[in-house]
């Protein structure tokens, strides 16, 4: 006799529980994506959500949590909570269970409530979403496109600074052994990472200011509204230990600054800017050479340049990351 599968239901639940399964220990949630959590997307809600709340989708089966899907939805359409331009890559949040009972719950669920397609950008290649969503649809008879839309850059950390210099190659290492001579050269340089959550408001204040003055397409892009949610973010993140936000200083004046996380082993390059009075001596490059070498310091495994082809992340001796977008057509 076969056995039928216990029946997976799906809930939706509140930011408050969200963040309650994210500080029990015990449920075996594999919380691997930075930008999925809590902490992340409720600040994100806070500064840019609508009145209606999330549909944060938690599935159970015979009563126990075995899946979140934290999503929205607009219209018709389904995706992740969190707008692109401040996730640079998302996930679902799964045990070690059966993903794909609990991919179909959430295919299901979302075409019994009206919901028409769901689209999830900027997905890694080896994410759980991309693999389990979209075979799980072709199976219930869905079409699903995947494209690869972006791509990101990471770099495994050796366990000392020299062996990060000789992972490089010859041409990049001389290049920043010359260019942090002269940059010691300039005065009296020092590189200085803010610890305590009280500190943050004004270090942050001087982060903007950098980044917003570094570039045009920077200063465009951080609003009043977005400057919002990188202080709170900062602040919240900050809290928990999670925020590493570093300065460059020559001859104690700000030269440049890299806003960085620090989770389960990795540090996450979120974002930097720089003085361009100091744009001679590549302290917008240097400031992440430091950032990187206070990483080997702290023995952290992984640094994540995050989304973006810039020159510089292949410099840093970054490898590829492909980031897709899904989309599913549930039909009408």
């Amino acid at each position: 006799m076969v056995r039928k599968k216990p029946e997976i239901k799906i809930k939706t639940e509140s930011f408050e529980r969200f963040e309650a399964f994210f500080l029990e220990e015990g449920l075996g949630l594999g919380w691997d994506c930075l930008f999925v959590l809590p902490i992340w997307l409720k600040t994100w809600w806070d500064v840019f959500g609508s009145r209606k709340g999330p549909d944060i989708l938690a599935g159970y089966c015979q009563g126990k949590l075995i899946g979140i899907a934290p999503l929205g939805v607009t219209g018709r359409t389904a995706a992740f909570i969190g707008g692109g331009n401040v996730c640079d890559y998302q996930d679902i949040i799964l045990t070690s269970d059966d993903h794909q009972a609990f991919f179909a719950a959430v295919l299901s669920y979302l075409k019994t409530n009206g919901v028409r397609s769901l689209e999830l950008d900027a997905l890694r290649h080896d994410s759980v979403s991309l693999t389990g969503f979209s075979n799980t649809a072709e199976q219930m008879g869905y079409a699903a496109i995947c494209d690869q839309v972006a791509i990101g850059y990471e770099t495994a950390l050796p366990r000392s600074w020299e062996s990060y210099l000789y992972m490089l190659g010859g041409k990049q290492r001389h290049e920043i052994r010359r260019k942090l001579r002269r940059l010691d050269e300039a005065g009296d340089v020092r590189h200085r990472v803010v610890e305590r959550p009280d500190e943050i408001p004004e270090n942050m204040e001087t982060f903007l200011s950098l980044f917003s003055t570094s570039r045009a397409d920077k200063s465009e892009f951080m609003t009043e509204q977005m400057a919002s949610f990188f202080l709170l973010l900062a602040r919240r993140t900050a809290e928990r230990g999670f925020l590493r936000l570093s300065f460059l200083e020559i001859d104690e004046v700000p030269a440049a600054a890299v806003m960085c996380f620090d989770y389960q082993h990795t540090i996450f390059l979120y974002n930097s800017g720089y003085n361009r009075r100091f744009r001679h001596l590549s302290v917008g490059l240097l400031s992440k050479v430091y950032s990187i070498k206070d990483s080997i310091e702290r023995g952290r495994r992984r640094y994540d340049l995050l989304k973006g082809n810039e020159v510089y992340k292949k410099r840093l001796g970054g490898t590829p990351v492909p980031l897709y977008r899904l989309r599913i057509d549930l039909g009408e």
